[in-house]
């Protein structure tokens, strides 16, 4: 999403430029709004050629939503409202109002008569963004690293509690997309890790606790939102196309989609389409991925929007399945011009737009408000993510506007700190900790090196959505962040929690230093990234100008620290994997700590770990080369491309430790790694097969009945303007200035392949993420954890697949598949973890079949390989004779 601060801007200088006059709406404007279509439709016909092979197929008409048992009861409510509703009312809940027109980032209209209220959405998968009084909580990849499902929930229901006090109808998070394919993209920290299964329950458990609030949150971005630079159409759109994310259907489904079905499944209520295209069409009007994937083969019953600003066509994308336009704007925002609101009341009534797709999308609108609740005593917005005043303008994007209360100030933070106290310590992972350096004594003698150990001296929350690299990094930059309510500096808590603490607070070693013995010196280094519409210190939202390196001269720091010290610890805060061969191999360097992204909890979730409080339970959620060049070519930051930049995931399904295993290539630190201040051991290892397997899931059942409503084409009069209405400027309506003038469209040209003939069900669907049985549970694993140190700890236990080795599908060695957190164990303690293996996590996506196949043999076992990471495999467990043991040679070099 982008941020709109610039877009004043813009406005005043279209207001001066242009000699826009405030009007009533608008018969101009929409006359303006259909040749900026029509130019932008004929624009992006220039563009690269998409590879061969990478195809977007068509896929009409939309399906439509109300058929999945579990949402019946919400869409029969809805039913009732919408056959009453005007076409007014109908276009209104679609359309949001405008940039800036409204107290939130988006703001869709009412349909007060019915009692739904504009509908507040709301940034970020972090925290309320924008505002005050809430929580910052530890990123997606912090949480990821915790690989604890447990505190994901806790993590998503706290979100959930502030946004529902906030009056957010709809929360835009959690990030699952971008899956981490490019460990120099952009927005990776804001998911939970590069794997689709990690990504997959981070995902789930916060839309569950999130949803069990009653708001409704959005899963992003779909799909193959791997990196930001030129993922936008550039404005004026007709220079050139968004970059086109060209993926094969195998790879979209096993990787990228993934959590998206797990999404799917535990029924989250929004989508949000990434602003790339992909192979070609773009995600916000790809009929193949809303229409065919999301709709059809996924089940998914809610409503699907646009990232802010990425609709580039009125009936292109009503027709591909798009439901609700955000924030409203056409290509140009802050010009009252728009693809839908008063547009989309022109073609319905000319009849470009089916009725019944517009009736479908404002279904599913107000089917999903009605799924959590939210005609029950919902709280209205009580904050503006536009002012922090206590009064200003309703509508900031006008140029007169009437004012309004703006901030109430209401405190939802609650007992938050502590949830995200406890994530950001647990996500904390230790790399190396030669000789038990640490934990620390509070009378060691410490030596702290590095800014990145304060807070920034011109305030935490200066630059606008942390778009700088100033001080601890908390978070990344872009529209994924929160403000600060506080941040607590690393070196706070340390001074507070040691006796003899010595600080240095500039980036470069510091001269006529004498190190004692004795003396530990703790260096402090980060890596940031963020969202395109920032550059910080030359990296456009991806690290590409500051590739997999600590900012700031970190290694140089680490280097001379080394060189001075005995002892050193370094602290790494970033948003992925950064190189650190420069200096891990040093003989002084004892101690190396990736504490992440950890939020407003920075301070006291370190030194938690770093003093023995509790012993670190992390576990990377990436691998960390040796060298970027160990990945892969294809994933690195595509440059410049006239028309359209084409990024190819000629990879395929090999990216992180999948292309690693593949290739032989040992990393630094494994996918999975973290170690611990006690010591666990792994007994009474049990795998038991539950569903016989079979090669094809169960038939799908037939789709149940959906909402009908009259087919004939409303009278004009319903978006006539209302008598007496006054009209703010800019603010997008549903209505026309002489709508009974509309006629029926005579030479409208659909797009290729259009069709209103429903296609055959998908084989692999049935319910909500697919056919229900790809969740049957195959096999359990069961095992037991023993705490066989001096310290309390958790210990993590992950699962991984191996496919039988006559299976005539290429399949990465191995494949995490799930993992579970002991509770804190004391010493000699144990606790007994079990691990499902499902249908999908046993099947390939067969693009002949369409359809999920376990590659069942006779001969061959499944291996499954339980672990705390990719390399560090203990026992091996096959699927035939059910046998397990431990010192199976592992299949990973």
């Amino acid at each position: 999403m982008l941020t709109f601060n610039s877009y004043l801007v813009l406005s005043a200088f279209v207001h001066s430029t242009l000699g826009l006059i405030q009007t009533p709406n608008f018969a101009a404007d929409v006359i303006r709004t259909q040749q900026l279509e029509a130019s932008w439709d004929a624009t992006i016909e220039k563009r690269d050629d998409v590879p061969a092979g990478y195809v977007a197929p068509p896929y009409y008409p939309t399906p439509k939503g109300g058929w999945v048992g579990s949402w019946t009861d919400s869409y029969a409510k809805a039913a009732k409202v919408v056959a009453n509703m005007t076409l007014a009312e109908k276009v209104n809940l679609t359309s949001g109002t405008g940039l800036l027109m409204g107290p939130c980032v988006g703001n869709t209209g009412s349909a007060l008569r019915f009692g739904i209220p504009n509908l507040c959405l709301q940034d970020s998968a972090l925290g309320i963004a924008a505002t005050d009084n809430a929580t910052a909580f530890p990123a997606g990849i912090t949480t990821g690293a915790t690989f604890n499902k447990a505190l994901m929930y806790a993590r998503g229901y706290a979100l959930g509690e502030e946004a529902r006090g906030k009056g957010v109808n709809i929360q835009l998070g959690p990030t699952i997309g971008p899956l981490g394919r490019k460990p120099r993209g952009g927005r990776g920290w804001e998911g939970f890790g590069a794997d689709p299964v990690l990504q997959g329950f981070g995902g789930s458990e916060t839309i569950k606790g999130m949803q069990a609030n009653g708001v409704i949150a959005t899963v992003k971005h779909f799909i193959g939102n791997e990196q930001e630079m030129y993922r936008m159409d550039i404005p004026p759109h007709g220079l050139m196309k968004a970059i086109s994310s060209n993926i094969d259907d195998r790879t979209l489904h096993e990787l990228y989609a993934w959590p998206f079905m797990d999404a799917i499944k535990v029924g989250v209520g929004a989508v949000m389409t990434s602003y790339n295209d992909v192979n070609g069409s773009a995600c916000s009007q790809n009929s193949k991925l809303i229409n065919g994937i999301l709709k059809d083969e996924f089940g998914f019953q809610g409503l699907v929007m646009t990232d802010w600003l990425a609709q580039i066509g009125g009936v292109s994308s009503a027709l591909a399945g798009l439901d609700m336009a955000m924030p409203g704007d056409g290509n140009t925002p802050l010009l009252g011009l728009a693809y839908w609101a008063y547009d989309l009341s022109t073609s319905v009534l000319n009849g470009t737009v089916p009725l019944e797709r517009l009736n479908d999308m404002v279904t599913r609108i107000v089917a999903t408000w009605y799924q959590f609740g939210q005609d029950q005593d919902y709280p209205l917005p009580n904050f503006s993510a536009n002012t922090a005043d206590p009064t200003g303008p309703c509508y900031p994007g006008a140029l007169i506007s009437p004012t309004c209360v703006t901030n109430e100030y209401v405190n939802v933070q609650g007992n938050h700190a502590s949830v995200a106290r406890n994530i950001s310590r647990e996500g904390i992972t230790l790399l190396k900790n030669d000789n038990n350096t640490l934990p620390l004594s509070t009378q060691a003698v410490l030596k702290i090196f590095g800014s990145e150990a304060q807070n920034n001296p011109a305030g935490m929350n200066a630059c606008n959505q942390r778009s700088c690299d100033t001080g601890i990094l908390g978070m990344g930059w872009g529209s994924g962040t929160a403000n600060y309510p506080y941040l607590d500096a690393p070196i706070d808590a340390i001074k507070r929690k040691a006796a003899n603490v010595t600080y240095y607070s500039s980036d470069s070693f510091p001269s006529g230093i004498t190190a004692l013995s004795g003396d530990i010196a703790i260096v402090f280094i980060n890596s940031d990234s963020g969202e395109n519409q920032y550059t910080v210190e030359g990296n456009h939202g991806d690290r590409d100008a500051s590739g997999l390196v600590s900012w700031h001269n970190g290694d140089a720091l680490v280097q001379a620290a080394a060189a001075k010290y005995a002892t050193v610890i370094v602290v790494v805060h970033t948003v992925g994997p950064i190189v650190v061969e420069p200096w891990i191999n040093l003989p002084s360097v004892k101690s190396l700590v990736f504490a992440h992204l950890p939020g407003q909890e920075a301070g006291n979730s370190l030194t938690d770990i770093l003093f023995g409080d509790y012993s670190p339970s992390g576990h990377l959620p990436y691998s960390i080369p040796v060298a970027e060049s160990d990945y892969p070519s294809s994933i690195g930051i595509v440059g410049f491309e006239f028309f359209q930049v084409q990024d190819t995931f000629s990879e395929g399904l090999y990216i992180d430790y999948r292309y690693l295993n593949k290739n032989g290539i040992t990393p630094r630190y494994a996918f999975g790694h973290g170690l611990s201040y006690t010591t666990f051991s792994k007994s009474s290892i049990t795998l038991t097969a539950v569903t016989p397997l079979s090669t094809l899931p169960p038939a799908r059942a037939a789709k149940g009945s959906t909402p009908v409503y009259s087919t004939a084409i409303p009278p004009a009069s319903e978006v006539a303007w209302p008598t007496g209405f006054s009209a703010i400027w800019r603010y997008l309506y549903p209505y026309l200035d002489d709508p009974a003038s509309i006629s029926s469209a005579i030479n409208f040209t659909y797009p290729v392949g259009y069709q209103t003939t429903p296609q055959p069900a998908p084989a692999a669907g049935g319910d909500e993420g697919g056919n229900p049985a790809l969740w049957d549970v195959m096999f359990t694993l069961s095992v037991t954890v023993t705490n066989t140190g001096s310290v309390a700890g958790k210990d993590t236990v992950m699962a991984f697949v191996q496919y039988p080795s006559d299976s005539s599908y290429d399949t990465p060695i191995i494949q995490l598949r799930d993992f579970e957190k002991t509770d804190t164990l004391a010493p000699q303690g144990s606790q007994t973890l079990t691990l499902s293996l499902t249908r999908r996590d046993l099947s390939v996506w067969d693009t002949t079949k369409q359809n999920w196949v376990i590659p069942v043999s006779s001969s061959e076992p499944f291996v499954f390989w339980v672990g705390n990471s990719t390399a560090n495999l203990t026992i091996a467990c096959e699927s035939l004779s059910k046998a397990c043991s431990a010192g199976r040679p592992s299949p990973v070099v």
